[in-house]
């Protein structure tokens, strides 16, 4: 434990909807929902708004949808959220060299390795600095935990939500944490917190009155020894700058459960693509391949094969998910698929059998061959339109997903609002601009398109954001598309334009983001 409150614990305030109610003016202030807009989809995160509904992250969708019907209901757009955080994390690492990244929104720092603070008022500074200096950079809040450790630091941050900062003064950690549940400790889940209610200790103070060695007893000497020490408020755990990997994995959940056992294989090969496609870009290999399956009935099952070395070829992983697929039984039906690898190293080692395998074989020698890819690497996930002949074409919500950003060739910069029965309603407005205007267009119209996300804190030719070097200027690429300027007339194109009141019910219609009218 420090004697300063100098280790800080960031995380942004409900990050995934307020990127997208910041991008989208229209949004602020109403509820907002991201995350898998099929009928097995869940909640990512929930706007402030939406949570006084009683939504939350980790809820199955279709219960949000019943809790908050009239909220907007977005499909997540990770290329955005991952430009915002790195944003962040070079705010942070400006602190200090020891930052801790815990997701694309969390992070601990630790201030005094990098000489930002040695005491109380210096940290305090530092962070509210900090949270000015997030806000410039991306419109965005964050809320702040200063404290002498780890845990008080993060239920700092958890107390100054949404935009604020608690500080914790060392040797006060006794008193804060005595009335508090047990799960507010770390490595205290629903069945540790379960089996200490059996025991009667429902508060951290009850922890501590019960002492070590009744903890032990109950938990075993390394988990129940170190509860006692972080009910006592002790954690000496340090801020690592880097984690290490220990997996790389990818999973799909269908809407739909697969009973084609052609398809399943077409899907484990595709998986097992991603995942080796994650595995390079983390710069990673690994020598054991594993193999997720959940059936219909919700049963899991799990098989691994060790290779004789490291890799990241591709064709490797996807023999071996494929070898490990014909020991499990699908008949009934599968729900959710996954493929990764584990047992990582910075090299590869060719699997030269593999390859003489592989030389062997024809050139078309399983169904799957045939059946390649229908996302081309680096495309959205949506796809492009296209589609292979013997499959039908994908449902317009699926090009032109709810929340994503789209370009028209005369109306400018807008995002999908709604899409179904081959329309797609678009909201024309920018981050910067005001609530803008609804238009409905046919989903193959030539002149509307999807685009990348716009910069949420456009800035002015030249200028330096707080924090960012010179080199780091930069400028909306796509700017010269406001909406300032209507067309007098719209083109009389494929396109389909309408009322605002009409626009709204047919962009209901769809993923049902439509149904939130601003």
């Amino acid at each position: 434990m420090r004697s300063a409150p100098t280790i800080l614990h960031l995380d942004m305030d409900a990050f995934f909807a307020a990127a997208e109610q910041a991008a989208k003016p229209s949004l602020r202030g109403k509820p907002v929902v991201v995350g898998g807009l099929g009928p097995r989809g869940v909640v990512s995160t929930a706007s402030y708004e939406a949570r006084r509904f009683g939504v939350h992250s980790a809820m199955p969708m279709a219960q949000a949808r019943r809790l908050a019907p009239n909220a907007a209901y977005l499909v997540p757009r990770f290329s955005l959220y991952r430009t915002i955080s790195e944003q962040v994390m070079e705010l942070l690492g400006r602190l200090s060299p020891l930052v801790e990244p815990l997701s694309l929104d969390e992070a601990f720092v630790d201030l005094e390795a990098g000489g930002s603070a040695h005491d109380t008022a210096s940290a305090l500074a530092a962070g509210e600095r900090l949270r000015g200096d997030i806000r410039a950079v991306t419109g965005l809040t964050g809320s702040v935990g200063l404290a002498g450790s780890k845990m008080l630091a993060k239920i700092g941050s958890e107390q100054a939500k949404p935009d604020g900062l608690v500080l914790i003064e060392p040797g006060t950690e006794r008193e804060l944490l005595g009335p508090m549940p047990v799960r507010t400790l770390p490595g205290v889940g629903p069945a540790t917190g379960e089996h200490l209610r059996r025991a009667g200790m429902t508060t951290v103070a009850e922890l501590a009155e019960a002492g070590e060695d009744e903890l032990v007893r109950l938990l075993g000497k390394a988990h129940g020894a170190s509860l006692y020490r972080m009910a006592l408020g002790h954690d000496d755990r340090p801020v690592v700058s880097e984690r290490e990997t220990k997996s790389v994995s990818v999973e799909d959940t269908f809407d739909v459960d697969l009973h084609d056992r052609v398809r399943v294989r077409v899907e484990v090969e595709r998986l097992a693509d991603r995942c080796v496609q994650r595995l390079r870009a983390a710069g990673h290999s690994g020598r054991t391949v594993v193999l997720k399956v959940r059936r219909y009935d919700f049963s899991t099952l799990t098989r691994s094969e060790t290779l004789r070395g490291p890799t990241d070829d591709p064709g490797v992983v996807r023999e071996a998910a494929g070898r490990l697929l014909e020991s499990v039984d699908t008949t009934g039906g599968v729900r959710l698929l996954g493929v990764g690898v584990t047992g990582l190293a910075d090299f590869t080692q060719e699997d030269l059998f593999a390859q003489a395998a592989a030389a062997e074989r024809p050139a078309v020698s399983t169904p799957a061959a045939q059946d390649e890819p229908v996302e081309p690497a680096g495309s959205p996930p949506e796809g492009d339109g296209s589609a292979p002949a013997q499959e039908p074409e994908a449902p317009a919500e699926r090009r032109f997903p709810a929340g994503h950003d789209v370009l028209h060739a005369v109306y400018g910069a807008g995002w999908v609002q709604g899409s179904g029965l081959r329309r797609v309603t678009v909201r024309f407005e920018e981050p910067g601009s005001a609530p803008g205007r609804v238009k409905t267009f046919w989903v193959d119209d030539p002149e509307l398109a999807l685009s990348e996300p716009l910069p949420l804190v456009p800035e002015p030719p030249g200028s330096v954001r707080p924090g960012q070097p010179e080199s780091g200027r930069s400028s909306s690429p796509r700017s010269s598309l406001s909406q300032s300027s209507w067309p007098a007339s719209r083109p009389k194109s494929r396109s389909e334009s309408r009322s605002d009141s009409d626009a709204g019910r047919s962009g209901g219609s769809g993923s049902g983001s439509g149904r939130a009218r601003p």
